[in-house]
């Protein structure tokens, strides 16, 4: 994984080459420059560069701008800015991912009460079930009960996975290593 970025030593690199220190950043925010939003292109790489490797794996962000712009006083913030940056998406993933989990659980509930009254009722009418119909209209009762569970069962054992994980690139993220570097 991650072969076609460079290294140093074990470290590896994302490397954006930029024309100026306001292209790493959403041009419509108007939040002072520690706080502002990442470009969306710049966001979708660098986190898509990161998701290549194991979280344990040692990165380094370089940003190549030109001299007179690495020279500029600002540099000096990138780091703190996407460091903040990516605590705040860590933050929302986590808040998105105790949400899933709330209505998961909501879910489970709902689901586990629908499948006692479906096989309340198939008790209560169709048992033993003379007759095809009754025998069609018990199974569809019992069927009908599990189908609720589904929705509970996919977000507990699959759907919060995929934002735990998110939460861990984002979460290093917040600590990876800034090294701004002349474009040459």
């Amino acid at each position: 994984m991650g072969e076609r970025y460079r290294r140093e030593g074990e470290t590896s690199l994302i490397e954006i080459k930029l024309n100026s220190i306001q292209q790493l950043f959403n041009s419509l925010d108007p939040s002072p420059f520690h706080e502002k939003d990442l470009d969306a292109d710049a966001e979708d790489y660098i986190v898509g560069a990161a998701r290549e490797f194991a979280t344990q794996a040692p990165l380094k962000l370089v940003l190549h701008l030109p001299a007179d712009h690495a020279a500029r006083p600002e540099t000096a913030g990138l780091a703190e800015a996407i460091h903040n940056y990516f605590a705040y998406r860590r933050d929302m993933t986590l808040r998105d991912l105790r949400f899933q989990l709330h209505l998961g659980r909501h879910s489970l509930a709902i689901g586990l009460v629908f499948l006692f009254v479906c096989m309340g009722l198939r008790q209560l009418f169709f048992v033993p079930s003379d007759t095809t119909l009754e025998h069609i209209f018990a199974e569809g009762l019992l069927i009908s009960g599990w189908v609720a569970m589904w929705r509970p069962i996919q977000t507990f054992l699959y759907d919060w996975w995929p934002l735990r994980r998110m939460a861990r690139v984002y979460d290093k993220l917040t600590r990876i290593p800034v090294d701004v570097r002349e474009a040459g």
